[in-house]
């Protein structure tokens, strides 16, 4: 249960969704995070960090580049089901 709260804790950050949402389709390394995100590199570096440490991305090291992308599927799977449940209920209109 602690692990899954921590996931939870981890993705209720807007910025760290945008960085996933920012690789949902394909890597990207820390600059061009910077440059789509318009964010500072310190931001994004933090936030992957987070994310790294709950095993929702990984990374891979190019040269002086280092990309990232998400864990696996599961990821991937939590992320698009919680992007459609908001778009779902954003459908429904607010509850009374």
């Amino acid at each position: 249960a602690v692990r899954v709260a921590r996931t939870f804790k981890a993705l209720s950050d807007p910025t760290r969704v945008r960085i996933l949402g920012a690789i949902l389709n394909e890597e990207q390394c820390v600059h061009d995070l910077c440059e789509t995100l318009q964010l500072e590199q310190s931001t994004v570096s933090h936030q992957l960090r987070v994310l790294r440490d709950r095993d929702l991305v990984k990374h891979r090291r190019d040269g002086r580049h280092i990309y990232y992308s998400l864990d696996d599927e599961h990821v991937r799977s939590l992320l698009e089901s919680a992007l459609e449940h908001v778009g779902h209920a954003s459908q429904r209109g607010p509850r009374s």
